[in-house]
């Protein structure tokens, strides 16, 4: 692009560098020939770089200003300039030529949070996603998101909208990046799991911030991230490095039962599963091996099975009793409920005041 001084405006013209050396040599009424003699280069180079075939090299701007007595500098400003316009110009091409892309994201929705801001021409709007994503362009994030090798992939909810998972997880990324954790520490993070069981009867604000902190110290960033339209994604397990791992949750349910169970689901995860795999959970997931053991892992560390078999064999079905053997586990009785209705012992109607709703993290 050029400048036009009067208007005070921008163009997107691109002046080739041999245009302004044409009209020195018209100047000093010299010919290509002559140039060409006198710096030694080859009269098909001098005629390429006048045409903008050619570009003018450090050494040939050196040789201009002996020749010339003009700078080298100006002569590797101009080329720089150029290219670099042209480049732009080649830019906008491309994006011009990915404006479909946006369709696949939700692109209204990642504005209104804050994640994206608005351009009026869509090209800025593409350049803008791209930069989000930190991609270079929309053939990159293909690869990087739909590529059949993508282990999330499986998921019936990436298959029916990969930019609007890709858009939530590329937002946990983001936010997962922004946390200082420590180099992970598997035992460490054990044993911290300990510590947050016990938080569950905790109030949810006091739950939020001592989350983040203790799994932080163990290597494990977790961030809130409330769901996009069509995704429906309960929580996501990833690591960001091979010493930091993401846990990111979207509190879409609203109860602390299903709340806990996905992070000691994601948890699982963390210490079953490999650090190359993206796991993604929703309202109907996979059911493969992967998940079938995170799912265990989630139950049995929230109410071991001998436990919850004693609890069975004696219980009566009153509300006093559930409460207290929530109790003596050390663990909000919404979770026991949570188990027992999802095991079909009691039905989805009964106990539900015991379980908190409105259980929202994210905002």
């Amino acid at each position: 692009m050029t400048t036009d001084r009067k208007k005070g405006v921008e163009s997107d013209y691109a002046v080739i560098p041999g245009e302004t050396l044409l009209e020195h040599l018209e100047a000093k009424g010299m010919s290509q020939a002559e140039l060409a003699a006198r710096t030694g280069r080859p009269l098909k180079t001098i005629n390429e770089i006048i045409k903008g075939k050619a570009s003018i090299t450090p050494d040939t701007a050196l040789q201009l200003e002996r020749v010339l007595g003009v700078s080298a500098s100006f002569w590797n400003a101009l080329e720089r300039n150029y290219r670099e316009k042209i480049a732009v110009q080649q830019e906008r091409q491309r994006l011009k030529s990915s404006v479909g892309w946006l369709k696949k994201l939700p692109i209204s929705e990642l504005i209104r949070r804050g994640y994206l801001r608005r351009f009026q021409d869509e090209e800025s709007q593409v350049a803008a996603a791209l930069q989000f994503f930190g991609v270079s362009s929309t053939d990159t994030w293909e690869r990087l998101w739909t590529a059949p090798d993508v282990a999330f992939r499986r998921s019936p909810t990436f298959v029916a909208s990969p930019g609007a998972v890709a858009s939530w997880l590329r937002v946990g990324e983001i936010k997962g990046q922004q946390i200082q954790c420590q180099p992970f520490n598997r035992t460490l993070f054990k044993s911290n799991l300990d510590i947050i069981r016990g938080m569950t009867t905790d109030d949810p604000e006091d739950i939020k911030k001592n989350l983040v902190n203790i799994c932080k110290s163990s290597g494990v960033a977790v961030v809130f991230v409330a769901e996009l339209p069509k995704t429906h994604l309960s929580g996501a397990t990833q690591w960001l490095s091979p010493d930091k791992a993401l846990i990111q949750l979207s509190c879409r349910h609203k109860s602390d039962d299903h709340f806990w169970f996905t992070f000691f689901h994601e948890s699982g995860h963390i210490l079953l599963h490999g650090k190359k795999d993206v796991f993604i959970e929703e309202q109907n997931g996979t059911g493969d091996a992967p998940e079938r053991e995170a799912d265990a892992f989630a139950s049995q560390t929230l109410v071991p099975p001998a436990k919850m078999k004693a609890f069975l064999g004696q219980w009566a079905g009153d509300e006093t009793t559930l409460v207290k053997f929530a109790k003596s586990l050390g663990i909000a009785a919404g979770i026991v409920v949570g188990q027992l209705q999802h095991r079909s012992v009691i039905a989805y109607h009964q106990f539900t005041h015991l379980r908190r709703f409105n259980f929202d993290l994210t905002n």
